[in-house]
């Protein structure tokens, strides 16, 4: 290999692992030490200002204005006994990314000298440029204002030393510029309109409540090798490269013995997640080379985002602190697993019952299929914006490449739950027996009391599928906010309750009794949704086909997935739940389709300048070696001896010569392609040019590219190879 390569590559075979000392106290101790909890506003607030603000938190009430300057005062007090000295209001643009003002808590004490200042004024808003983040059209240049605002049912936390306010993002003219405000909006329309349906049956339920658990995978490698690796560095993936001899296919990664350095970065994380109130419990290897797993116990919905986009951030922190850099991309390699982000939702009640969950009696297990059934109708509704919740330029690398969820949405329920919706659609009302004044179902499966969690298998191929208590969202990708995917399921899952109630107190006011009148409803969405319901093969061709016949959206086309937020069913769901408008649906797709457009620029940019500075000049260099060998076996043996001694370098010089010349001409090609499309005014049409002429152009060169890799001589090779950036420890 070249000498800069070797160096870099035996610096990172000899990194040792950092030593991590943990703290003295049980993890239970030191949870949540940078976070300003119910503890800490206890200790810090005075009880009613402490009363008040646990009431907008818990019952989400409204935030009285005349409690902030306490609040902030209370804060400022806890932050600065911690060492703080900066504070920033901390959102969610529309990057994918979180975004942070730092300002110091100083003022003028008007006598020449400095105090420390935080008001209920600073804590509670603040202003933005709202034309610098991605707004679609929302906010121009000269319209820049925007507002971020304090979310306090996500708590307060130190970074450093900075204390960070959880807030949305809204322009000034009141639309969303960020993910948190319609996630919560969402939050709300799905727990008001499950509560309603919940009294059904049980009236004395005061709260129902979203939650999730994220699973979030990454890939770990060494810093040395990132840093000579401009396509991963620029883009997040390799753009090109060979795959190792060896990669998943012994499949003794996945949950295999944890390499020592990435266990110092694991438990050196973890603990700083904990002190950051990050419920981490779960890690592992994953599937590919240097793929890995962590998860954490389940929380409320808003926060459990929160925490999910703020240990995206730690993990970059931390890996650098072991040496090692964390790739969040869906497929930064080819030819090994990509990583995704399995979104865990379910919903619950205050005094404790999983909805999603089974019970004891058959009322109970009435709620329970009402629950799930009602999610088969969004998910059947809306299939379509729910794979364009999860669509982006880095996940369209892995949904369907037979590593992850089929880009078509459909849901796995396990044999036992399929056999009773299937009983179910088949009853009919003589079928029902009075229970008590109540009215039940008579079915045939009398273990339907006694359900399991975990009754079902697994099916990874299924994007949505049951798993026990709770649906898991395979679909998302691993550098995503959480938030899109949890928007449009909260959204849909909200629309169709609404819906389910209507339903059902028509057929109550027509005289039908209430249970009655639920099976009813029920039994018709069982026969309505039936077309969602898939146990077998996602990866399959026969699925493709079958997946057409019943209806659900097929389409592969990134930009043109998108379109489904912009269909009138789901602008009506939006703006009927309140979550979103027509104005703020359409300026997020300007976004989607700029931000696609975009990171297949960068790439192709990124992808040209590769080839013109690395391997063309590389492989050339090694063709004129050959050709210098070829000529000199001429004058060392006669003709017919050297022709054939020289017969193998001769054919290598002409497959250099082939595949540099195809990379030359098409990444010339692509260049005058990128200027056709860059003229083109919409984004939407930008984005579908882009799509369909310049990223089949990427996969063209890559493939010539790879085949030059394999025949140039390891020394000369400058670029560090799969071998070298998934295997060394």
């Amino acid at each position: 290999m070249s000498k800069l390569r070797f160096r870099v590559v035996e610096k990172a075979f000899h990194k040792k692992p950092v030593e991590v000392i943990p703290p003295s106290e049980r993890p239970s101790e030191y949870f949540g030490k940078y976070v300003f909890n119910r503890e800490k506003m206890f200790k810090y607030l005075p009880s009613k200002v402490y009363a008040k603000l646990t009431d907008v938190i818990d019952n989400g009430a409204a935030l009285d204005r005349s409690i902030a300057d306490e609040v902030a005062e209370g804060m400022k007090k806890w932050a600065i006994e911690m060492g703080v000295t900066h504070y920033t209001h901390w959102f969610q643009p529309l990057t994918e990314g979180t975004a942070e003002k730092h300002d110091a808590f100083v003022e003028h004490d008007g006598k020449g000298g400095m105090l420390e200042e935080f008001s209920g004024k600073l804590l509670v808003q603040q202003e933005a440029d709202g034309s610098s983040f991605p707004n679609g059209g929302v906010r121009n240049t000269f319209e820049a204002r925007g507002y971020s605002a304090w979310d306090p049912s996500s708590p307060v936390f130190i970074v450093d030393d900075t204390l960070c306010i959880p807030t949305v993002f809204i322009a000034y003219t009141g639309e969303s510029l960020d993910y948190k405000a319609p996630l919560l909006k969402s939050i709300q329309a799905v727990t008001k309109s499950a509560l309603d349906v919940v009294h059904y049956f049980d009236p004395s339920v005061k709260k129902v409540i979203a939650y999730l658990g994220w699973e979030q995978e990454y890939f770990l490698v060494d810093e040395g090798l990132y840093a000579a690796r401009p396509d991963l560095l620029l883009t997040g993936r390799t753009l090109m490269g060979h795959e190792a001899s060896k990669n998943q296919q012994l499949e003794d990664h996945y949950f295999g013995a944890i390499p020592p350095r990435v266990a110092a970065f694991m438990k050196d994380l973890e603990i700083q997640a904990l002190e950051l109130g990050i419920p981490v419990k779960t890690r592992h290897n994953e599937v590919a080379p240097n793929q890995f797993e962590l998860a954490p116990i389940y929380e409320e919905c808003n926060l459990a985002v929160d925490h999910n986009m703020l240990i995206m951030s730690l993990m970059r922190k931390v890996a650098r602190n072991h040496g090692f850099r964390v790739l969040l991309h869906e497929k930064p390699f080819k030819g090994i697993n990509g990583s995704g982000k399995h979104n865990n939702w379910s919903l619950g009640t205050d005094n404790g019952i999983l909805l999603m969950g089974p019970g004891k009696t058959p009322e109970e297990n009435l709620r329970f299929i009402t629950f799930i059934v009602n999610t088969l109708m969004a998910v059947y509704h809306h299939n379509g914006l729910l794979k364009a919740s999860i669509m982006s330029a880095t996940n369209a690398h892995r949904l369907g490449a037979h590593e992850a969820p089929p880009a078509i949405i459909s849901s796995f329920l396990g044999t036992q739950l399929s056999k009773v919706l299937d009983h179910l659609e088949e009853s009919t009302n003589s079928d029902l027996i009075a229970l008590g004044d109540k009215q039940s179902m008579r079915l045939d499966i009398p273990q339907i009391p006694e359900l399991l969690i975990d009754n079902t298998d697994r099916n990874r191929t299924s994007p949505f599928a049951f798993t026990g208590n709770r649906f898991e969202f395979r679909a998302p990708g691993s550098e995503a906010n959480c938030a899109s995917a949890m928007i449009a399921l909260n959204t849909a899952v909200a629309e169709q309750l609404i819906q389910f109630k209507k339903d059902v107190d028509t057929l109550i006011e027509d005289g039908e009794p209430k249970i009655s009148a639920i099976i009813e409803v029920v039994r018709r969405y069982i026969k309505e949704c039936k077309p969602i319901r898939f146990d077998g093969n996602g990866y399959s061709k026969e699925w493709e086909e079958e997946a057409k016949r019943r209806g659900l959206d097929c389409e592969t086309s990134c930009p043109l997935i998108f379109d489904n937020y912009l269909k009138p069913d789901t602008i009506r769901m939006f703006e009927s739940t309140g979550v979103m408008n027509r104005k703020e649906l359409e300026a997020r797709n300007e976004v989607k389709w700029e931000m696609y457009t975009k990171k297949i620029q960068i790439e192709a940019r990124v992808l040209g300048d590769l080839v013109m500075n690395h391997v063309v000049p590389v492989a050339i260099e090694y063709q004129t070696k050959l050709i210098d060998n070829a000529y000199k076996m001429k004058s060392l043996f006669d003709a017919d001896e050297a022709q054939t001694l020289s017969a193998e370098n001769i054919a290598i010089i002409k497959q250099i010569a082939e595949h540099t010349g195809y990379i030359k001409e098409h990444v010339d090609a692509m260049v005058e392609a990128r200027k056709v499309a860059n003229k083109i005014e919409g984004q939407r049409e930008k984005a579908i040019a882009y799509h369909d002429t310049i990223a089949p152009m990427l996969e063209q060169i890559r493939y010539h590219i790879d085949k030059l890799e394999l025949i140039v001589d390891d020394q000369m090779w400058t670029l560090p190879k799969y071998r070298e950036l998934l295997f060394v420890r």
